[in-house]
């Protein structure tokens, strides 16, 4: 089994910072939350800025030496940014080469061009799921605006009949498919496998997502019956290129990272034999890193040359790829210092010693502990690394399966109820020129039903595997 771990790269276990009972360790771990919460909504620090505060925080807290929470939160940081850093930054490479190549529009359009009126919802949802895979949820957003704008305008739809299915397919793809950056933090704390947790994940996605995408939109266009508003329809970013890739090239781009992986964890399972030349070869390809990098290669010739991208235009495309994802590693990297601070101060212990006496299942429990960290600080991603922080020691004992599970179980709280305090819901907002509540009526009522779905299919499968 392959994992996305860090272990190797770290010289020394970092040795825990206190040993505080658990009613100190629960008021530091409320207190470290509070923090972060309190600098993020009220004084609107950045979350980067926010979770480092707050680690130090708890660590003062529980009653640790500030050199020891400070060593913690360092090497967490590290540790983090070194399992999942290049990853993160590999998949923006193939996002931003999707956009700027025409590439993503080609899929849209060659999609549409087949679509009747009534199956629009429908072929919206699958535009966004594929075109979701390699990108982070906000470009996805900017990227896919355009057409749910210009579909809804020429075609007279609701802007929700349209509109919900697309969100519906980002945040789906966001919250519980790796390579997003919150699924695989979540593998890495977790020790889980990235195949199994991918392949499981697709298999709760494509009935999430159609619940919360095509047939919840019947319901929010009755609730919300606005049309697109012309002021938000932007160009679209291949509408000054000749030419363009074509779409089964694009396609074939876009899933080749996921059919290496899929293939890396069908094989782990049919062979099982670590040291055989077929597995020790699948493991190396169906690996992330490899994954992702050899998507990225093969973009450059199937995407790039196509549009009739240049050396240089290839180069600036790279760099513009990774100029945005600057503050998403640096949250990712300082949620991953709070976790392990979590770890090392003795909280994921005291959930585990405190869990043996309930009789709630684990899994059901990390989803509510990502629940309330997602409604309080209004991140996903933070919501995540939090959450895995916390419940790690409770996957030392389950199959692999199961903690696969438990990875999906906190990337479906961490959808939770999207409201004031989260960036999507106003980036939804303005584009779709919706009022507060109706966005609420809308986007926030899409995305808890993802997160209840999505978390009631991870416990219905782990009655069954």
């Amino acid at each position: 089994m392959t994992r996305l771990s860090v272990e190797m790269l770290a010289a020394d276990p970092v040795e825990p910072i206190t040993s505080a009972g658990h009613a100190q360790l629960g008021i530091a771990v409320l207190a470290g939350i509070a923090v972060i919460v309190l600098l993020i909504t009220k004084f609107k620090m950045h979350a980067f800025l926010a979770l480092t505060i707050g680690s130090l925080a708890l660590g003062a807290f529980a009653g640790a030496p500030l050199d020891k929470a400070i060593t913690s939160f360092t090497t967490g940081l590290g540790s983090t940014v070194a399992g999942v850093g290049v990853l993160i930054a590999l998949g923006a490479i193939l996002g931003k080469l999707l956009a700027d190549s025409g590439g993503a529009d080609q899929i849209v359009d060659t999609i549409l061009a087949k679509a009747s009126p009534r199956s629009m919802p429908w072929a919206m949802v699958l535009i966004a799921s594929v075109i979701g895979l390699p990108l982070f949820f906000e470009v996805g957003i900017v990227l896919l605006i355009p057409v749910v704008l210009m579909v809804a305008k020429r075609g007279n739809y609701s802007l929700m009949r349209i509109g919900i299915p697309a969100l519906a397919g980002l945040s789906v793809m966001h919250g519980l498919i790796p390579p997003h950056p919150g699924p695989l933090v979540a593998v890495d704390a977790l020790k889980a496998n990235l195949g199994l947790t991918l392949a499981l994940g697709v298999l709760v996605a494509i009935p999430t997502v159609i619940i919360a995408g095509p047939l919840f939109s019947k319901v929010a266009a009755r609730w919300v019956d606005v049309q697109a508003p012309e002021r938000m329809i932007p160009a679209r970013p291949s509408e000054d290129l000749k030419n363009r890739p074509g779409f089964g090239a694009t396609l074939a781009t876009i899933l080749l990272p996921v059919v290496l992986m899929l293939s890396k964890a069908l094989v782990d399972i049919v062979v099982d034999d670590p040291e055989h030349t077929v597995q020790r070869v699948f493991d190396v390809i169906g690996s992330p890193l490899i994954a992702l990098l050899a998507a990225v290669i093969v973009g450059m010739f199937t995407l790039g040359r196509p549009a009739g991208f240049t050396k240089e235009r290839l180069s600036s495309t790279v760099e513009k790829g990774l100029m945005p994802i600057a503050g998403i590693l640096l949250i990712v990297g300082a949620g991953g210092g709070f976790k392990q601070t979590l770890i090392d101060s003795g909280v994921g212990q005291m959930i585990l010693d405190i869990s043996k006496d309930w009789s709630i299942p684990a899994l059901l429990l990390a989803w509510l502990i990502a629940v309330a960290i997602r409604l309080a600080t209004g991140s996903a991603t933070v919501a995540t690394i939090s959450a895995a922080g916390l419940v790690a020691p409770l996957a030392a004992d389950m199959s692999s399966a199961h903690t696969a599970l438990l990875v999906l179980a906190i990337g479906a709280g961490s959808l939770f109820f999207s409201h004031v305090n989260d960036a999507g819901f106003w980036l939804v907002k303005e584009y779709f020129g919706l009022s507060v509540g109706q966005t609420l009526k809308t986007w926030s009522v899409m995305e808890t039903i993802i997160s209840v779905v999505a978390g009631g299919l991870v416990l219905l499968l782990s009655l069954i595997i």
